[in-house]
């Protein structure tokens, strides 16, 4: 054994591998191997760091995402509810729109739904009324008249003025016809014959002596000229019913500003 210990010693020195210059390849220091770590943590948070400082954006975006996604897959009860209601107006709406052109199931009765639909429009009514106006002798009547005329002006620039603001368009491809060009009566919402029969209607009832059968006539015409329009394809069902409501506020509104026979005998001098 200590014959043994001294060869293995002398192996150890002969050893080429054992030298110091050759220490560092065989065995690397603690030292060496920390330094080298650390450096790459530091690179690697400085990298991640300048990734994160380098997009905001990106972050903010991918931050948001998935907010917006369940915004879109969870959308509000009435949201679900105006979208339910707007796809049933639309089918029932191109379902009754049985004259919108010459190959639908009555389209051989369009011309005359159109001519139910110029019995409401307001170029005749406003020359009819002027002819009146013109041929009247009562001051009654005069002021009545006037204030139709008035009544007519207002529909025509209210309707003209909410169509503009909605600019929604009808359920079928018709184009508006010279008439609806002349009363700026080129969208769909509101309908400008329905609010127009509606307060034309209300206004004759209010203000003209009629008997029962022209009393219910008179309410039918209006919802048949109303209801033309859908037929022909130009207006939803919700443009007709909401040209009925915007026609009676009209009414209410005329109602509220009527002008008094005095006014209207001075409008007529000066006319």
């Amino acid at each position: 054994m200590p014959a043994s210990q001294p060869r293995s010693r002398a192996r150890d020195r002969n050893n080429v591998l054992n030298r110091a210059e050759f220490l560092s390849l065989n065995q690397p220091l603690k030292g060496n191997q920390e330094s080298r770590s650390s450096s790459r943590k530091q690179s690697g948070q400085a990298g991640a760091a300048g990734a994160q400082n380098s997009n905001p954006k990106e972050r903010r975006q991918s931050q948001q995402l998935p907010e917006e996604d369940c915004m879109q897959l969870n959308p509000s009860f009435k949201g679900i509810a105006f979208n339910s209601l707007l796809a049933i107006d639309i089918c029932m709406s191109k379902r009754l729109g049985v004259c919108a052109n010459r190959a639908s199931s009555w389209g051989g009765a369009r011309s005359m739904i159109n001519l139910l639909g110029i019995t409401g429009h307001g170029i005749p009514w406003i020359a009819g009324t002027l002819i009146c106006l013109v041929k009247s002798s009562t001051l009654a009547g005069q002021e009545v008249l006037m204030n139709l005329l008035l009544a007519l002006l207002l529909d025509i620039m209210i309707v003209a003025g909410l169509q503009k603001l909605a600019k929604r368009k009808g359920p079928y491809d018709v184009n508006p016809g010279l008439l609806d060009y002349l009363t700026m009566d080129t969208y769909a919402f509101p309908a400008g014959h329905a609010s127009r029969v509606a307060m034309l209607s209300k206004f004759f009832l209010n203000h003209l002596v009629l008997a029962i059968p022209l009393r219910i006539l008179l309410v039918l015409w209006a919802l048949c000229v109303g209801f033309s329009r859908v037929m022909i394809g130009r207006h939803h069902i919700t443009d007709v019913l909401s040209g009925f409501v915007f026609g009676y506020l009209q009414f209410r509104l005329v109602e509220l500003i009527w002008m008094s026979s005095n006014t209207c005998q001075m409008l007529i001098s000066i006319w």
